[in-house]
């Protein structure tokens, strides 16, 4: 029996009789699922590190800065209304990612569930759209490093590539000579960071809009809500231009999300599924905390006609450019540009970091799904994927190309790319979750089966299927709006439409070249693989009830009092 190798494993009701069987070979080989010691991710990444990234993921500069573009063309209403919205679609999303990776993760990722329970081209089209978002998104970062920096030194003065350069070299040796266990920890010190300063920003603003800054002659409350107004019109007036404000909010908010469905690809190396479910549960309250409070209070103590804010909308991508700081001015405190500058680089970087761990991630995935060249997925003695890591970080050089253009042109470039990207990996991954429940049912497992169960189920995906699918393709609106004299901004239209025709090339091009079918209920594996996670994880668990018992007491005030905010 050991010399037993499935070749090219499929998805039919034979393959899954094969995966009930306790004797399956340790080399056995399952599409998107790695087995071998030379393609084999370890899994290094503790409850702790997973619940970190997964929060670190959603907080980044589209929060501390986007929001300032947001509240100054639609008003604190619209900021308020939009944040919490599409909130509301990203925990769709990360439902559906959490139900299909605490069944199976698979090395895989995204990809590997498309293909198992939808359709291979499908997993080809996600796979390719998802690795493209993580490697512009990388450069992106560094290119948002470069403009932090130049919160203190002009370009003139230092070249943005030495700032890219020291950004890069870095990420990489933590990403290649590290490991997943010295990544894991270095990413749950840094997101702890983060939360921290997420934590400490609202407090300030709890306190401006309270009356406590050095200038206030009254507490604001929500004054501003009343003057100038909760909704401004934006590109029209009356109701449609407050509903074109309130529409460029949820585009902006679609940006400042992105990345909160990363969880799904770390669990090909968590140590324990629960703590993917746990980072899922856990990411209501935190949009909640972080986002929806955070905008309420910055809509409560900056106006959207203050000249602080008109300010901010010039500044780039560094502390000026934050609506707190043009809050910070408007109440006095002077110091506050400074630290928040200090914050916003720490931000990027770890931001930085986990893009890059991202791209090399997805791609390994990629060829692990038999997406892309075999020598992607392999991988070093402590579980790095160094090919993939390699190109990933060759592919980053394109943020040099700041050296001898405006930073600043290239960033918002960078984000339009990205911002599609990201929507069409969570139409895919919704997709992917409604035929994953379609499936599921039609053989009959229940949900007490499962370790975590999205909450809305399938409605809940098609909802949020419905409203990602008229953001990505309405997100530039603008374009079409005559402004300052040109009646359509091409750069615009091109790079925030242009992920829609790759990804149905891609989709359909892999479906006309491998003439591959689509995935039918009845026949889709939900059990190859799974007796060898289940044994593992069996492992693993027994493991930490001989750790626990070892350490009874010690830990429980950080468990019961500080674990869920963090």
């Amino acid at each position: 029996m050991n010399d037993i190798k499935v070749q090219d494993a499929g998805y039919t009701g034979s393959d899954a009789e094969k995966s009930n069987s306790n004797d399956q070979p340790a080399d056995l080989h399952i599409r998107g699922f790695e087995t071998a010691a030379d393609f084999q991710l370890h899994k290094g990444l503790k409850s702790r590190h997973i619940t970190m990234i997964a929060i670190g993921g959603a907080i980044g500069t589209g929060l501390i800065i986007g929001t300032g573009r947001a509240l100054a063309n639609s008003g604190p209403g619209s900021l308020l209304i939009g944040y919490a919205f599409m909130g509301f679609l990203v925990w769709i999303v990360m439902c559906a990612v959490g139900e299909m990776a605490a069944w199976l993760p698979m090395s895989a990722g995204f990809s590997g569930y498309a293909t198992r329970y939808c359709h291979p081209s499908l997993g080809f089209a996600l796979g390719w759209v998802y690795w493209f978002k993580y490697i512009i998104v990388t450069p992106n970062q560094l290119t948002a490093g470069a403009l932090a920096f130049q919160f203190w030194v002009d370009r003139d003065t230092v070249n943005p590539g030495v700032f890219i350069a020291i950004f890069l070299v870095a990420i990489f040796c933590i990403n290649y000579f590290g490991g997943i266990k010295f990544f894991g920890e270095f990413e749950f010190w840094l997101s702890s960071f983060k939360v921290m300063v997420i934590v400490g920003i609202i407090l300030f603003s709890l306190c401006i809009a309270c009356g406590a800054g050095p200038n206030a002659e009254r507490a604001p409350g929500f004054y501003t809500w009343q003057n100038p107004g909760a909704f401004r019109p934006l590109y029209a007036e009356g109701s449609l231009g407050r509903f074109l404000g309130f529409w460029a909010v949820m585009v902006n908010a679609t940006f400042a999300y992105l990345g909160t469905e990363l969880v799904g690809v770390t669990a090909a190396e968590a140590q324990s599924r629960k703590s993917v479910s746990k980072a899922i549960k856990l990411t209501f309250y935190r949009i909640l905390i972080f986002y929806v409070l955070s905008v309420l209070l910055v809509g409560m103590i900056v106006p959207y006609d203050s000249d602080e804010l008109a300010f901010a909308l010039e500044a780039g991508s560094n502390a000026n450019a934050s609506p707190f700081v043009a809050a910070a001015n408007i109440a006095g405190v002077e110091i506050l540009p400074h630290i928040l500058n200090v914050c916003i680089l720490v931000f990027v970087f770890s931001a930085a970091n986990s893009d890059l761990y991202i791209a090399s991630r997805t791609l390994y995935g990629l060829a692990s799904d038999e997406s892309a060249p075999a020598i992607f997925k392999r991988t070093d003695r402590r579980g790095v994927p160094y090919p993939a890591l390699f190109l990933c970080t060759a592919i980053a050089f394109i943020a040099f190309l700041n050296v001898s253009d405006d930073s600043r042109t290239v960033f918002l470039y960078f984000v339009n790319l990205v911002t599609i990207f990201g929507l069409l990996t969570w139409i895919s991954i919704l997709v992917s979750h409604i035929y994953f429940i379609k499936a599921r049912r039609v053989q009959g497992i229940e949900n007490s089966q499962l370790m975590f169960v999205a909450p809305l189920g399938l409605w809940g995906s098609y909802i949020a299927l419905f409203f990602c699918c008229l953001v990505a393709l309405t997100k530039n609106f603008e374009v079409f709006i005559e402004r300052d004299g040109v009646t359509f901004d091409y750069r615009n239209f091109i790079t925030g439409y242009l992920g829609i025709p790759v990804y149905i090339i891609f989709l359909f091009g892999h479906m006309f070249y491998t003439r591959s079918k689509g995935v039918k209920p009845h026949e889709a594996d939900f059990y190859l693989g799974k007796d060898i996670v289940d044994r593992a994880e069996d492992a693993y668990n027994a493991a930490q009830a001989e750790k626990r018992l070892a350490n009874a007491g010690r830990s429980n005030f950080y468990k019961r009092y500080v674990a869920w905010l963090f």
